[in-house]
């Protein structure tokens, strides 16, 4: 996945990575509900950078579906995952490639990884092969060469994470999980709620951090031809 192919965490600081799921529910919940999939009963659905499993658990509780898998480099935090996901239908993994699953999964979604991918060319065409024919992938990301904010941003991975940011442009996103085969399509984030004020933010502006979860975060939806 990264230039760290194998870490116990993402973040250096085991406190920020238990803190990561609180930070990021109300974006989740946003890409929830843009997300042009309503029907869910029969999907299995994959989630690429799970983490601790966060995202995969809110999509269950709003949209319920047949089967849910998490992968991620991160082997802590995917035993927590497994610990938080007791009795659910959900299965967790520790790789950086979902290439055991061959037409697996109707919908996959990676939220704030594929900046961290050295072969996205790679990683594009195994998406692809993992989705069923029909199936479509959600990667979302506000690291590209559009951010003004990326060479901070570059500095804060660098020193919190076992990362680090691969400078791509949104243009170089879509024209690579084109030439693996998907259908590409895109839109801004568009989140429009309240964004905390605090000491530990990693935009350079509280104006820059404003525009971040509504213009410059992107969603692709990337979808294998039937």
């Amino acid at each position: 996945m990264t230039t760290a192919s194998r870490a116990a965490t993402w973040y250096d600081d085991e406190k920020r990575e238990d803190a990561m799921a609180d930070g990021h529910a109300p974006v989740w919940r946003h890409l929830i509900s843009i997300m042009l999939e309503t029907d869910l009963s029969n999907a299995s659905v994959l989630d690429y950078g799970c983490n601790q499993g966060g995202l995969l658990r809110m999509l269950l509780d709003e949209r319920p579906f047949s089967r849910g898998f998490g992968i991620d480099i991160a082997a802590t935090s995917i035993d927590k995952a497994r610990q938080l996901s007791t009795g659910l239908n959900l299965d967790f993994e520790v790789g950086d490639s979902p290439s055991g699953h061959v037409e697996a999964f109707d919908l996959a979604i990676s939220h704030e990884v594929i900046y961290l991918i050295d072969d996205l060319e790679a990683h594009a065409e195994q998406m692809l092969a993992a989705l069923k024919p029909g199936g479509v992938y959600y990667a979302i990301t506000g690291c590209h060469t559009g951010n003004p904010d990326l060479d901070a941003w570059r500095e804060i991975v660098e020193q919190r994470t076992m990362t680090r940011i691969i400078d791509r442009s949104i243009e170089t996103y879509a024209s690579t999980f084109l030439a693996a085969g998907f259908k590409v399509s895109a839109r801004k984030f568009g989140y429009e709620g309240f964004i905390p004020f605090g000491h530990d933010r990693w935009a350079t502006s509280y104006d820059n951090d404003l525009a971040y979860y509504r213009d410059i975060k992107t969603v692709f939806r990337l979808e294998r031809s039937k």
